[in-house]
């Protein structure tokens, strides 16, 4: 019984300490130099690098919990927004709806990325497996993406949508970055997918 209690406590200690390096991560990828593009002037960072890669590694739970971790911080005050941007104001930006997509695709793609690293661990597959999870990750960023450029660019549609396919070249390169990344990790600490 004291074993079971110790190893749960190590469990959540080290969950805790995951969700909040993986935060730190993304809010060091958002630090990044940053060049706004397109009408609204959103800026191309690494942070969806990080946001990728914490989903991958950490799946839906943790991985959606970092991304969470991440959005607190900065809206407390925390310089960690694009841009050494911080506070609720941030919402008030075009920005905002992929601000508010990380969680949400931390725990969609975060889903994807286990149910598949559990499948196909290692090799093409893996890799493919994890690149397919970024992509729906990618599918959930942008789509909350253009409903904040909408709602704070005031654009119609088709110019929010045109907008945010500004992103999606870069997007891409950062999921295969993040893919080999995820399928070494998962290869080197098969415990984590458990």
């Amino acid at each position: 019984m004291t074993t079971s209690v110790a190893a749960r406590s190590t469990s959540t200690g080290m969950n805790i300490a995951l969700v909040a390096v993986f935060a730190a991560l993304i809010a060091a990828c958002a630090l990044m130099p940053a060049i706004a593009v397109g009408p609204v002037g959103v800026p191309i960072t690494l942070q969806t690098l990080g946001v990728y890669i914490a989903l991958l590694v950490l799946g839906p739970w943790r991985g959606g919990a970092a991304c969470a971790l991440y959005l607190i911080a900065g809206f407390i005050g925390l310089p960690v927004f694009a841009g050494g941007g911080s506070g609720v104001g941030s919402l008030a930006g075009p920005a905002a709806g992929y601000l508010l997509s990380y969680p949400v695709a931390g725990v969609v793609a975060g889903f994807v990325a286990y149910l598949l690293i559990r499948k196909f661990r290692t090799g093409f597959a893996g890799f493919f497996g994890q690149f397919v999870a970024t992509c729906v990750a990618l599918v959930v960023i942008t789509g909350m993406g253009i409903a904040g450029i909408m709602i704070n660019g005031h654009l119609s549609f088709g110019a929010a949508f045109a907008a945010a396919m500004i992103y999606i070249p870069g997007d891409l390169i950062k999921g295969v970055v993040a893919s080999l990344i995820s399928v070494a990790v998962h290869r080197a600490f098969r415990q984590l997918a458990a």
